[in-house]
């Protein structure tokens, strides 16, 4: 029986359409859809256990993958098969787990999984664009408690215009690269990347974006009814006692807010609020404590996230002592690692930032090969969130999604301002030492400094800074907060992070958990944080302010050359023998590759010290070298023959030509060695291809005087009997061959 199918077409109104499409494909899940953009097609499915899980939390796993088969390829490695996900799909992932999370209530706590994959790509369609939209529509078509639709969808800019969902090309051409995850009420989540924008340019790109998900949104819920909107299902929810909850409040508020007020350290902090709540739990019997369970804990943090914030809204103050404005003291330090190419220390109160640079060749480029898309980058960021940085021993399993997420925003922050002509693959790795709020921004910070001790040209410096939001919309206050704390991060209505130049905007990332934020909110929070930024960037250049001239002295120089791409096959040699022998002699690592485009050679040089690369250099010119007809060029005699020297130009070592016996000298000459020996050095005039020889032909005679009473010898008469044109053909020829052959059969037969 053919399935009945039900789908909902979105007009991206510019002749594009993104299709929704239900009842086909796999339908013992939950909640199932097929998006399609032109020939890309995206199948989620989401699952959630009817049974809660016995945790406090929602545990759900948002899990994105590209089928290589959708593109036609193989992957790659020995097995043949798709095994853990790439950095790109874990970022896709992150970004729609971001929004749809605090839509689910927050006591539902069964085990829920939304599965997004890539089964049909379309080189013109971006797929990552289009995760948000199926994940939210496979859940109104489920029977989960979720709060309202939302979808994500990207937007760029070029030549002033705003796109939706830009391809790969126009994206190249694009100032802005963003990510916005809304409902069709609020704005949730915004990521991205831009070429120094101003903050009123940030915010109509979220505006944009935002106008075209309400029509995504809109689309769900028709799809949605059309289907047959299930009931949603029932589930116990947690335990609430409400004369509880006010017990605890009362008895901690004050606590808490004097605690809050005195702007102590991080872990005196955390001792005093640990002993309020010891005091707190003491206060109940053993049965009490017992019979109410996890509510104790539970409204406890309630009420302490209530007086922290209220600190901040009615008296300006924050948990160490600030003010709203205030960024906390920074030091900083670059040349910090002795053997590194380059290094640098960033610390702001209790966040340490230490980053190292690493310089290669594009053989060290970081190979990308996912389904949609096959590429390389020569500038790279990897950031690493150990353990001990907060104080914590547990066990470090490969690299975390946060880790993942944190390394390419700052990645994103700062790669614009590498120039496009850097011969590195610049590598940059932050280890995170201590982390008390933002260490993405301070990666971003040392990674600037980092750079620019190695010798990096940055076209400008970067900074970043991480900002808060506390807001009570029964009053209509507001406290934007600059460079947030931990726990600031967990207590408030917005966090973003926002990193640039003095000029503008190259990166951000928003969380934001209140509903209807307005523009001007947002506007006035991106103001503030450019303040912070600056000032930050402040300390950034009163380190280290521009850039070094050089690498340092333990750091391989890089040296490009083009060479037409008849000289390739020379400079690699046979096997790969010249390019090898020149490597370990030289000590140099050389690498090429070919220019698209061009079809030329471009020849990548990198060693330690000048005189390796001066050496790969002067083979490449020997190789090119390319001598004029009539020019006179200084030779070394380096091999003795019969019939002649072989020499090699002085200015292009390597490249051989034979002097003639005959070249030597005007008079006739019997040996060789009575005119030239080894290793002497003359000069010779250039000849061009001899016509007759079909050589290369050089004269030393021609550039000496000729002796008195010199008589040249007749030239050859080709002419004269025996010549090459007459030889053997008198008697020979083909006609009198045949004839004689006919007397001899004649004798045969007789």
């Amino acid at each position: 029986m053919i399935p009945k199918v039900f789908k909902e077409v979105i007009d991206l109104g510019d002749g594009r359409e993104i299709s929704i499409e239900t009842g086909k494909l796999a339908k013992q899940a939950h909640g199932s859809v097929v998006v399609q953009s032109g020939k890309c097609m995206l199948l989620c499915t989401v699952v959630s256990n009817y049974k809660q899980a016995d945790v406090d939390f929602l545990p759900l796993t948002v899990d994105y993958r590209e089928k290589f088969a959708a593109a036609g390829r193989y992957p790659g490695g020995f097995f043949k098969r798709e095994a853990r996900p790439s950095d790109g799909e874990v970022l896709t992932m992150r970004l729609v787990d971001r929004v749809l999370r605090p839509l689910f209530p927050k006591d539902y706590h069964s085990e829920t999984q939304v599965m997004i994959q890539l089964m049909s790509h379309d080189d013109d369609v971006m797929p990552d664009a289009m995760a948000g939209l199926a994940a939210s529509a496979a859940i109104q078509l489920s029977d989960f408690p979720f709060e309202c639709p939302i979808s994500e969808a990207r937007v760029g800019r070029v030549n002033g215009e705003f796109i939706i969902n830009p391809t790969r090309s126009q994206l190249e051409e694009s100032d802005i690269d963003m990510m916005i995850g809304a409902s069709a009420d609020s704005v949730m989540m915004v990521e991205g990347e831009m070429d120094e924008i101003s903050e009123e340019e940030m915010t109509e790109a979220i505006k944009f974006a935002h106008e075209a998900i309400k029509v995504q949104c809109a689309a769900q819920v028709k799809l949605a009814e059309a289907f047959g909107k299930k009931d949603v299902r029932e589930y116990e929810p947690e335990r609430t006692d409400e004369d509880l909850a006010k017990k605890i409040h009362d008895m901690a508020y004050d606590k808490v807010y004097a605690v809050a007020k005195a702007g102590s350290s991080k872990h005196e902090r955390s001792a005093a609020f640990a002993e309020i709540k010891e005091e707190i739990k003491a206060s109940f019997s053993e049965e009490e404590q017992e019979n109410f369970g996890g509510l104790i804990s539970k409204y406890y943090s309630k009420a302490e996230k209530a007086a922290v914030r209220d600190l901040t809204l009615n008296e300006g103050l924050r948990l160490d002592g600030r003010k709203t404005t205030d960024i906390r003291p920074i030091w900083c330090e670059v040349d910090y690692l002795p053997s590194t190419h380059g290094s640098s220390i960033f610390t702001r109160g209790e966040t340490q930032a230490l980053a190292t640079v690493t310089l290669g060749t594009s053989r060290e480029a970081n190979q990308i090969d996912m389904p949609s898309y096959e590429g390389e980058e020569r500038f790279y960021l990897h950031y690493n969130f150990p353990p001990f940085s907060t104080g914590e021993a547990r066990p470090i399993r490969g690299t975390s999604r946060r880790e993942v997420g944190h390394g390419n925003l700052a990645q994103r922050a700062l790669k614009g301002m590498v120039p496009d002509d850097c011969p590195y693959t610049v590598r940059v790795v932050s280890e995170i030492l201590e982390s008390n709020g933002s260490s993405s921004m301070a990666t971003v910070c040392a990674g600037t400094m980092a750079m620019m001790d190695a010798g990096v040209q940055l076209k400008k410096p970067v900074s970043g800074i991480a900002m808060g939001l506390i807001s009570d919309a029964d009053s209509g206050k507001y406290a934007v907060l600059s460079d947030i704390l931990g726990d600031e991060d967990h207590l408030g209505d917005m966090d973003f992070k926002v990193t640039g130049t003095a000029d503008g905007i190259t990166a951000c990332q928003m969380d934001i958990k209140v509903k209807g934020l307005s523009y001007e909110i947002l506007v006035n929070a991106l103001k503030q944080a450019r303040d912070g930024r600056l000032h930050i960037l402040g300390k950034i250049t009163d380190t280290i302010d521009t850039p070094n001239q050089d690498v340092k002295e333990h750091a391989p120089t890089m040296i490009s050359r083009r060479i037409p791409n008849e000289f390739i096959g020379a400079l690699i040699g046979p096997g790969g023998k010249v390019i090898q022998e020149m490597q370990k002699e030289t000590e140099t690592t050389i690498v090429i590759n070919e220019d698209p485009v061009t079809e030329e050679g471009i020849v990548e040089i990198l060693g330690v010290g000048k005189k390796g690369i001066d050496a790969v250099m002067a083979k490449i010119d020997s190789l090119l070298f390319k001598p004029q007809v009539g020019s006179i060029y200084e030779v070394k005699v380096i091999k003795m023959l019969d019939f002649g020297a072989v020499v090699e130009y002085t200015e292009a070592p390597g490249n051989e030509v034979l002097l003639h016996v005959s070249e030597l000298a005007w008079e006739r000459t019997e040996n060789v060695s009575d005119v030239v020996n080894m290793g002497d050095v003359f000069d010779v005039k250039y000849f061009g291809i001899d016509s007759r020889t079909r050589k290369e032909k050089v004269s030393r005679k021609a550039i000496l005087p000729k002796p008195e009473g010199y008589v040249a010898r007749p030239p050859r008469d080709d002419k004269r009997s025996g010549g090459r044109d007459n030889r053997g053909r008198d008697n020979r020829g083909r006609d009198n061959r045949r004839d004689d052959r006919k007397p001899r059969e004649e004798k045969k037969e007789d």
